[in-house]
């Protein structure tokens, strides 16, 4: 399995990596994690860590996710699951928007104070992953697009990607901690990032992300805009901080051993 797997992620703070990748066991059990420093984008940095790395299956996770013990063999037991269906799928999430608009995980947001997604009982389709943790079959040929700067919409360009190439894209269940601190709104360079996937992909529109709708009207990152702005106390009072160790969340979360539901 050590050969098999490698973690790759982007990095940008040193003390964000320490206290959740990082702590993560799968790397004290002989996975490989690649660091790219500072990159000037996500598929930038995604693409450099497919070139730097030779294993089967790469599995890109931000800085601030935790896997629980156990979790890189109930992710082999789902890539089994998904193979029995999809010999040759191309993504799979541990949390992503499918072809319903069901959000499917679960994962645990620091950043909502919850447990996210619902728990799929078979591997779901999707039109978008959250980007927090994304599992690539690299036999599938795919690659993240650099002309989309910057760190959001990604999830969303690549299952496309893969949809309009007949590659699967799969949210199974992969419970992790997802440790994010809150976000009072979405800035310019999100707005950017949504306008750059929603001319790129014109022809396949609408498309639903965890977040908004991709529209050819656009109303609906207006209305999502709006919407942010007006709940960010809401929001803020369900946040839970990131002082709390990964582990304890995981504890919390009743995932402090996976292995057991492989």
């Amino acid at each position: 399995m050590p050969d098999r797997f490698v973690v790759a992620a982007a990095c940008a703070s040193v003390d964000i990596l320490a206290d959740n990748l990082s702590r993560s066991p799968l790397l004290r059990n002989g996975i490989r994690l690649h660091e790219e420093w500072n990159a000037p984008s996500a598929a930038r940095a995604y693409n450099r860590a497919l070139d730097a790395t030779t294993a089967p299956v790469v599995i890109f996770a931000h800085q601030d996710v935790y896997f629980p013990a156990g979790w890189e063999r109930l992710l082999a037991a789902r890539i089994a699951e998904v193979e029995a269906r999809d010999s040759g799928w191309g993504l799979i999430g541990a949390f992503g928007v499918g072809l319903d608009g069901a959000h499917i995980g679960p994962v645990w947001s620091s950043s909502l104070g919850m447990i996210v997604g619902r728990v799929p009982m078979a591997p779901v389709p999707v039109q978008s992953f959250d980007e927090m943790v994304i599992v690539l079959n690299r036999a599938s040929g795919l690659r993240f697009d650099e002309t989309l700067s910057g760190w959001h919409m990604y999830g969303t360009d690549i299952v496309t990607q893969a949809r309009v190439r007949g590659l699967g894209a799969w949210a199974v269940g992969l419970p992790c901690i997802h440790n994010d601190r809150f976000h009072e709104a979405l800035g310019p360079d999100y707005v950017e990032c949504y306008r750059a996937v929603q001319r790129k992909w014109a022809a396949r529109l609408p498309l639903l992300t965890p977040i908004t709708k991709i529209s050819r009207s656009g109303l609906h990152l207006r209305r999502d805009l709006w919407r942010a702005r007006q709940s960010a106390g809401f929001r803020a009072g369900m946040a839970v901080g990131t002082e709390m160790a990964a582990e304890d969340l995981a504890r919390r979360c009743g995932w402090l051993d996976l292995g057991a539901s492989a």
